[in-house]
């Protein structure tokens, strides 16, 4: 019988052990792990942190095997940390929970905080100017979704339910850094929402109504949800549940900043989709040299203005009430600079509030963040002063509500020095005076030496030993010395201890001087202890006022919003809109408040005039030559629009704007190849999603709808959808159509509500300018092959594009191109009429090949390999 061959288990250090414990529980992380002055990372997490981070990779023995090795001072946390999350890595740290020791041979170790894209208040991580939302998704039945996103750096917490287009354009919206969900739903999440964000699954048992509620109740410490508007909404309640079991799972129990939870009302605001987002680049550009609308609209001096900014822009309002109170602060701090300027200059000291505050119950505030919260208080105090004796209603109701936190506010300022370090590892953070017991361990310390000599004097004096001397060794710490003069005088007292003879003298120890030896050889220590007790019991005391300086940050975010809306209506001359419940759009001279700041020096914007209502001029057909300002017109008229009911003034000389509900964009081309969606395939998502949604408040910009297919289906499919929007028993809502199918302008004729209009060229010695102002009547010529020659079209294709067009218009080509055969057939209908048809089967076969040919996509050379295609044919 075979003798079974005996393996031995590999050894395994004690170190390597425990990281192995703490590993196993972290298994998607990378795990930092404290070894003295330095975190380390082994094996794969090793590996990936010297690629990331571009550190050293090495190697130790664990035991009998070799483990990859790569580590970091821990006093560089703050600089490697960023970049592994900023990576899209999932980070725990683990730190040393107790002191080293020679008595034990391994420290305690564990994970004190768990780091990931979306739960993270590091400042070297985050963006002070944008939210950084962890968003749960919830899958319900029949097509429904419920939505929670919470930014664990402000406090913010937010839900909704839906249909996955509408938690699809939220998400775009808000753009949050992680998305979690039912590890099971992987597959669905990629079918519903793509892979645009970091995505993390976690254990669907997380996902259960009872549970989720649960964690909700305590959190607010409610009985029910009733309170906060979402009772019904159960969806949304198992996704804010779940996010808050998510949270915990990172080592972040505390979180007494969530005060509240709101409900994103969709009837509160405008509707926009994600294509209209995008399209209008409100918040973000897709072009690397775009300039987002924000960027013109934020003069904000806060990060919480300038945050509240971005979601004032993605979410206008459709109360026409709360529209026109945002416009008359707005006028108010244009008519009165002396309170905006007092308002600006006081928010820019009061720095971060919003994420100041919520550090406080997550144990990470330091203290010259504290002292920076007293500041922030100092500074409302003019501001409620000013704003409580405005002449305006709004601004008075935000003074009111402004809390100075008084006391808190002096205790800061009491306790904390004025200028406190950021750390507490060295001390000099709490203020003289506040503690008996630190005053006189920092005396100890600053006057050690007199201190011992004030015992020397008075053991002196009441002994009559004259030549008493102190000393210090490091076996029985600090002595009296008595020289053999003194021994057999019976001048030392019974209560002195001796510890030492030596040859000429007696070495001594007191109860006085081992107090005093004690005192200074711990002051230090103590002091840190002490310094670190009473920083604690300030933050611990800040925790009560949580809510009242988070009410403080909302309404200085708003102050600090409507004032940069005042200051840029002054930069760029905007106006006031006029606010109304009509159906129409009237604008005089309108611009585009982000093309005409990107002008050249000497460039002016040309104004336009905008007039659409839903009963006689609903749809516009704007014709005109490429580049001439046709897609700027429409997108000016929905920011315009938008603008005005996020609270901002426009840019125009007037306007007077009925309130609408949705604006829709179908403008641009983009291929979506990574789901295998053409760019005809996209336009035709986003025009079915325009059509499907309508109301009779929209607003609807279309741009060349039908340009991704052949001519006559493009025209086809063009003007079907303008037949739609005017004769549809849903809504009649206004739109901005800008083609190049001059074809279209015949619908003018057909239907009541549609008119035409062009945008204006002038043609100079057979070169074309453009006067981009818009003007009645429909155009004939799109100048496609002047916007070639502008482009830097070789010579020879633009004179030979020249030539093609100009015998296609004569609706004959020259008989060298053509034998007579194909000239007598071709001649009378080159340019097919859109409704004409053919009977005999030849002509038929060359009328749809024709129809097939799109001449504005077509090269030269492209053209005659047609025209020979088409002769074989009718050889």
């Amino acid at each position: 019988m075979a003798k079974k061959k005996v393996t031995k288990a590999r050894k395994q250090t004690p170190l390597m052990a425990q990281y192995e414990e703490l590993k196993s529980k972290y298994s998607d992380a990378i795990l930092l792990f404290r070894v003295g002055d330095f975190y380390e990372t082994f094996s794969t997490d090793a590996i990936t942190a010297s690629n990331v981070l571009g550190i050293v990779l090495t190697a130790r023995n664990n035991g009998s095997s070799k483990v990859e090795l790569a580590g970091f001072p821990h006093h560089s946390l703050d600089t490697y940390l960023p970049k592994l999350v900023q990576a899209g890595y999932r980070v725990a740290v683990c730190d040393q929970l107790e002191k080293p020791s020679k008595l034990k041979k391994l420290v305690k170790r564990g994970v004190t905080e768990v780091v990931t894209p979306g739960v993270t208040i590091n400042d070297k991580i985050l963006d002070h100017k944008s939210n950084n939302y962890l968003a749960a998704i919830h899958f319900g039945k029949k097509g429904q979704f419920g939505l929670a996103l919470l930014d664990i750096s402000t406090g913010e917490f937010v839900v909704s339910e839906g249909t996955s287009t509408y938690i699809d354009k939220l998400l775009q919206s808000f753009q949050p850094s992680e998305i979690i969900f039912a590890k099971t739903r992987q597959k669905d999440i990629l079918k519903h929402f793509g892979d645009k964000f970091y995505q993390y699954g976690i254990d669907d048992w997380v996902y259960s109504a009872d549970y989720s509620q649960e964690k909700l109740l305590q959190q607010f410490e409610v009985a029910s949800m009733k309170g906060f508007g979402i009772e019904a909404l159960e969806l949304a309640q198992i996704a804010a549940g779940s996010i808050l079991h998510y949270v915990a799972t990172t080592e972040n129990t505390n979180l007494k900043h969530i005060t509240t939870i709101a409900r994103i009302q969709p009837d509160r605001y405008v509707w926009l989709d994600k294509f209209t987002v995008r399209n209008l680049e409100l918040v973000h550009s897709p072009h690397a040299s775009g300039v987002p609308l924000v960027n013109i609209l934020d003069q904000t001096v806060s990060p919480m203005g300038t945050r509240l900014l971005k979601r004032w822009i993605i979410l206008p309002l459709k109360d026409k009430n709360a529209v026109t109170a945002r416009h008359q602060v707005v006028r108010h701090f244009i008519d009165n600079s002396e309170i905006a300027e007092l308002v600006e200059t006081q928010i820019r000291q009061i720095g971060d509030l919003e994420r100041l505050i919520s550090k406080v119950p997550l144990g990470k505030i330091n203290p010259r963040e504290v002292k920076q919260l007293e500041r922030a208080l100092i500074a409302l105090e003019p501001i409620k002063a000013a704003l409580e004796t405005a002449d305006n209603k709004q601004l008075q109701s935000i003074g009111e509500r402004l809390q100075l936190c008084g006391i808190i506010r002096e205790r800061i300022g009491r306790e904390l020095v004025a200028e406190p370090p950021v750390k507490m590892d060295k001390g000099g953070v709490m203020a003289d005076g506040i503690s008996e017991e630190l005053d006189e361990l920092r005396d100890i310390i600053k006057n050690s030496k007199q201190h011992l000599l004030n015992i020397q004097q008075q053991e002196a004096s009441s002994t009559g030993i004259d030549n008493l001397k102190i000393g210090f060794n490091n076996v029985f710490g600090y002595y009296l010395e008595v020289t053999n003069k003194y021994k057999n005088k019976g001048l030392v007292p019974d209560h002195w201890v001796r510890k030492q003879t030596l040859t000429n003298a007696e070495r001594y120890i007191t109860d006085d001087l081992k107090k005093l030896e004690v005192k200074i050889l711990g002051a230090e220590e103590k002091i840190l202890a002490l310094e670190n007790r009473l920083f604690q019991d300030l933050v611990f005391a800040l925790t009560e006022y949580i809510s009242p300086v988070q009410m403080n940050a909302a309404l200085i975010a708003q102050l600090d919003c409507l004032a940069s809306f005042a200051k840029v209506a002054i930069m760029n001359n905007y106006c006031r809109p006029q606010m109304n419940d009509s159906l129409e759009i009237d604008v005089k001279e309108g611009r585009h408040p982000v093309i005409e700041k990107q002008l050249k020096l000497g460039e002016e914007y040309v104004p336009n005039d905008i007039y659409l209502d839903n009963n006689g001029q609903q749809i516009i057909m704007i014709t005109g030559p490429n580049m001439s300002g046709k897609s700027a017109l429409l997108r000016q008229t929905a920011l315009i629009c938008l603008m005005a009911q996020m609270g901002s003034f426009v840019p125009a000389r007037e306007a007077k704007l009925g309130m609408i509900d949705k604006v829709f964009t179908r403008v641009g081309a983009s291929d979506n190849i990574s789901s295998g969606e053409s760019t005809f395939m996209v336009e035709m998502n986003e025009t079915a999603s325009i059509l499907n949604n309508i109301s009779e408040r929209s607003l609807i910009l279309l741009d060349e709808i039908g340009r991704g297919t052949s001519t006559y289906d493009g025209i086809s499919i063009a003007w079907s959808i303008a037949e739609f929007l005017h004769n549809n028993t849903i809504a009649t809502p206004k739109t901005l159509f800008a083609t190049h199918y001059h074809e279209l302008n015949e619908l003018a004729d057909r239907f009541p509500r549609i008119k035409n209009f062009n945008v204006a060229t002038k043609e100079l010695n057979h070169k074309v300018i453009f006067l981009r102002k818009l003007q009645e009547g429909g155009s004939k010529h799109s100048f496609g092959i002047h916007v070639a020659k502008m482009a830097g079209m070789p010579r020879y294709v633009v004179e030979r594009a020249n030539e093609i067009l100009g015998q296609l218009e004569q609706k004959s080509i020259d008989a060298g191109n053509l034998d007579e055969k194909v000239k007598k057939i071709a001649a009378p209908a080159m340019q097919l009429s859109f409704f004409d048809a053919a009977p005999d089967p030849v002509l038929t076969e060359l009328k749809e090949q024709l129809e097939e040919v799109d001449l504005n996509r077509l090269t030269p050379i492209e053209c005659m390999l047609k025209l020979d295609e088409l002769k074989k044919l009718l050889d």
